[in-house]
């Protein structure tokens, strides 16, 4: 009895054993956190530059005063992601993994060619690469902005990548845009996909605008790392075909019922003193859109948009907050303001691309018993581009933060 309890308890452990057979230590990994792609002068041949990061660097129980560097960027020449990557570790003596890569950055170049849908094809077979991975827009070659992107105040790249990105989809400045959501918009067939645009390259514009009426490298900065995330490259069947500004993104991320929707902060024209703006932090309600489908005939989208404000600076030194009747007109313009915004980008979608990045086709598939007979009334270029959409933007509330009252310049220069 006892030799046959012995047999049974080795047989266990045995079982136990064989699942870490392919066990790896973590010294002996090569974690990839970007990989960048660029179209090269052969069809279907691509550079593929990989970020790896050195986990020692920054880590509180590394050695101070190591001077290894915070990352070693890789670039080699192939067809797809794994074929790349397996040529890469030719040259790194640890084995390359993509399972905590963060980002996969497209160059413009090859996002706008034909051979972009080719390469992009090949992520989900990659095994590794997960589809949550943020796909990103570079103004330059993939392989610069990686090498350029030099963050001052975080030694760790993994984690420059992720507060960049949550900060800037916070601003609503750039959209969240997982490769996931590329393939489901994009195999829709129906819809615009957008996705961050980026770049290390800075070309100042000579106008001063609002704070998000600006692409990536248009931002005049003087210091710190030379990397902007601002505004979105726009996707139509799989190729890019136009950018947006920071504005333009931030109205598209509002009219998307599928995004949840943060709470930024924004500038609008003073109405009372145009020469001033008044700056306030925005909190939009779940954005409600009804269609109603006319087989012959226009159709007619509603969408409802309610805002709330809470506005922090009136530099005018406007009396807004005890004031009714210019409390009522701020109420008014800033609506207006916000009205013509969102308008402007719906009739740019609807004349210039004929098709919509606000994932607006998906209330509208209800109304067909079939998906055959959906695709046959074709939302993107008979449907959408030729619908009458009334939008409806009201702004609930303003609230005025800490602030009681305005000073009166008046007397303060008395």
């Amino acid at each position: 009895m006892r030799k046959l309890i012995l047999v049974l308890l080795f047989l266990q452990i045995a079982l136990i054993l064989t699942g870490c057979f392919d066990r790896k230590e973590l010294e002996e990994q090569a974690y990839v956190i970007s990989i960048g792609v660029d179209k090269t002068d052969k069809d279907n041949i691509f550079r593929f530059t990989f970020e790896i990061a050195n986990p020692e660097v920054g880590s509180s129980v590394s050695n101070v005063s190591t001077k290894e560097p915070a990352q070693e960027v890789v670039s080699v020449l192939g067809t797809d992601f794994l074929s790349a990557t397996s040529t890469a570790n030719t040259a790194v003596a640890k084995e390359i993994t993509l399972d905590q890569v963060r980002v996969v950055i497209f160059s413009e170049k090859l996002a706008r060619s034909k051979e972009f849908i080719h390469v992009i094809q090949a992520a989900p077979s990659t095994v590794d690469l997960k589809l949550n991975a943020q796909m990103v827009i570079s103004k330059e070659k993939a392989e610069d902005f990686i090498r350029h992107n030099k963050p001052r105040l975080e030694s760790r790249p993994h984690k420059y990548f992720q507060y960049m990105l949550d900060r800037a989809r916070e601003t609503g400045v750039i959209p969240d845009a997982p490769l996931v959501r590329f393939f489901q918009i994009t195999e829709g067939d129906a819809d615009l996909f957008i996705a961050p645009f980026a770049s290390t390259e800075r070309e100042p514009t000579d106008k001063y605008g609002a704070e998000d009426k600006y692409k990536a490298g248009e931002i005049d900065i003087n210091g710190g790392n030379p990397t902007q995330f601002i505004g979105a490259a726009v996707f139509k069947e799989g190729q890019m075909i136009d950018t947006l500004t920071g504005q333009e993104t931030r109205y598209v991320l509002m009219l998307d019922t599928t995004l949840p929707q943060q709470d930024i902060l924004a500038t609008y024209k003073d109405p009372l003193r145009p020469e001033f703006e008044i700056s306030a932090k925005v909190q939009i309600d779940r954005v409600k859109v009804k269609i109603d489908y006319k087989k012959h005939g226009k159709s007619v989208i509603d969408v409802h948009v309610n805002a709330h404000l809470n506005v922090f600076a009136i530099p005018s030194t406007e009396d807004y907050m005890l004031n009714p009747k210019k409390r009522r007109i701020l109420y008014a313009s800033i609506q207006k303001q916000m009205y013509q915004n969102a308008e402007e980008i719906v009739r740019k979608s609807q004349e210039k691309y004929k098709a919509d990045p606000f994932y607006w086709s998906l209330h509208i598939r209800s109304k067909f018993l079939t998906i055959k007979d959906y695709e046959k009334a074709d939302w993107s270029n008979k449907i959408y581009p030729n619908a009458d959409v009334h939008l409806h933007v009201d702004v609930k509330s303003i609230e005025f933060g800490k602030t009681l009252r305005q000073s009166n310049i008046g007397k303060v220069r008395d």
